[in-house]
Formats: C-alpha cells, structure tokens, sequence
C-alpha cells in the first residue's frame, strides 16, 4: 500500500485530497496543525468506511513538529510515497469593518511577509528537508507543492488574465517563491525516480476564499493527479487546469 503525507488536511483541499487518495488504497497520514482538528477530520473520513488513514500533528512552522511527524512515520511505515505541502495561509487580515487590507508592496509591513514566507515558503522547504530521506525509500516517490495561478508572474504582468487586477504582494510573491523552490527541487532531484510539481488547485470554495469558488472536489482531484503520475510524467512544471483547461493544463512560471 502506498503512503501519503498531507499538510494542512484537517479542511480544504487537503481535506478532500486525503479522502480522494484513501478511497484509491493510499495510506493516508493526514496532517494537522492542531491534533484535535485532525482527529475531528478522521472521525468523518472513517464513518465514510475509509479506514486505511490516520491523523498526524505537524506545524510546518517549527521543525520539532515536523521531526517528530517524520519519525512517527518512520517508525510506522519506514518510507513514504507520495509528500503534498498543502499547508497554506493568505496573511489577508480584516478591518474593523470586517473589509480585507489590501497586500500593497508600498505599505504592507516586513512582519506579514515573514509570517506568510514561514508557512507558504519555508514550511515545505523544512517538511521536504525532513522527509526526503523517506521519499527515496519509495521506488516511485512524488512531491506536490501546492501553488497558485495568483504566483505566475507572466500571467500577473499580462493585462488579459482573468485575475489581473487581484493583486496581493505578499500571498503572490510567496507562491512565486515557490514555484522558484519547486524547479530548483526538480533540477536536482533529475537523475532520479522522483517527480516535483508546482500545482494550483484554482480558485475553489474553501474557508480560504470565503466559501467562493469551484468545487473542493475538482480542486483535489486537480492535485492528486500529479500524486498518480507514473515514470512518464511530468517534472519540474507548473500546472493549473482553470487557467488553462486545455491539453495538460500547464501554465507560464
């Protein structure tokens, strides 16, 4: 049976994505920040018959966390398949209207970029450090990092996209970071079995968006796809199938 690791899987995408691949014979480690949460999550998930998944606590910010997860699976298991850095957050705070702050490059303050980069950027740059060792005990062992349109930055300086004038300079720039973190992963993991994506699920209706968007089903299924590809797929890419719904759905760095 292969094994998955999932961050941030308590809600979402994560959420939905953990459901997905148990119901496709995965064991499921279901990340959570919170351990309350994540049992709460797979109460749900078992009552739905799934059983080949279990909770796990890891908070991508802080490398005990993460070390502990690591040997916890370890001990468990010995190797792990398939790693999705899920875990996110948008750093948009409200008003006291209840209105988002704009992310502006002008007034934005140094504390909101370093609490967004330590979840969004360091987070699967330390949970990838700990784990890779794992991930080469696999004979096919993939990453997905989850990214957004929202961090292209050829289709943010395109006046044409969709999503041209949804501007946020820390959430963005986070995300290309990313993307910048995932073709260097790729680049060095090429002589090798593994296969590194940067995928965008697309704008979909989670607590994330404020319940706006497309279905949490289609998002995951979006992710998961790059956790099945086999030896002949893709590396080192970047996919969104909402902004390019047409052949394999690759989109611009």
């Amino acid at each position: 049976m292969k094994t998955v690791l999932i961050t941030g899987a308590n809600k979402g995408i994560g959420f939905e994505s953990a459901r997905q691949l148990s119901q496709k014979g995965f064991h499921v480690f279901l990340g959570s920040r919170n351990l309350s949460n994540g049992l709460k999550a797979i109460e749900e998930l078992k009552s739905e018959g799934l059983t080949n998944i279990e909770a796990i606590q890891i908070d991508v910010t802080n490398e005990d966390s993460i070390n502990a997860a690591r040997m916890e699976i370890e001990k468990k298991v010995g190797s792990l398949d398939v790693l999705i850095n899920n875990a996110g957050i948008s750093g948009i705070d409200l008003d006291s209207e209840g209105h988002m702050v704009p992310q502006t490059a002008i007034d934005t303050d140094i504390a909101v970029y370093q609490k967004v980069y330590d979840t969004n950027v360091y987070g699967p740059a330390r949970v990838i450090k700990a784990f890779i060792d794992l991930l080469k005990k696999s004979p096919e062992p993939r990453i997905v990092n989850l990214s957004s349109s929202q961090g292209s930055l050829t289709l943010h300086s395109d006046p044409s996209y969709l999503y041209y004038d949804v501007k946020g300079v820390v959430y963005l720039s986070s995300k290309a970071a990313l993307n910048m973190y995932t073709v260097n992963l790729a680049y060095e993991l090429r002589d090798t079995s593994f296969k590194v994506n940067a995928v965008s699920p697309g704008f979909t209706a989670t607590d994330f968006t404020g319940k706006n968007g497309g279905s949490v089903e289609a998002a995951a299924g979006r992710v998961i796809k790059y956790a099945l590809i086999g030896q002949d797929g893709p590396t080192g890419k970047f996919f969104c199938e909402e902004t390019n719904p047409t052949g394999a759905g690759e989109i611009p760095w």
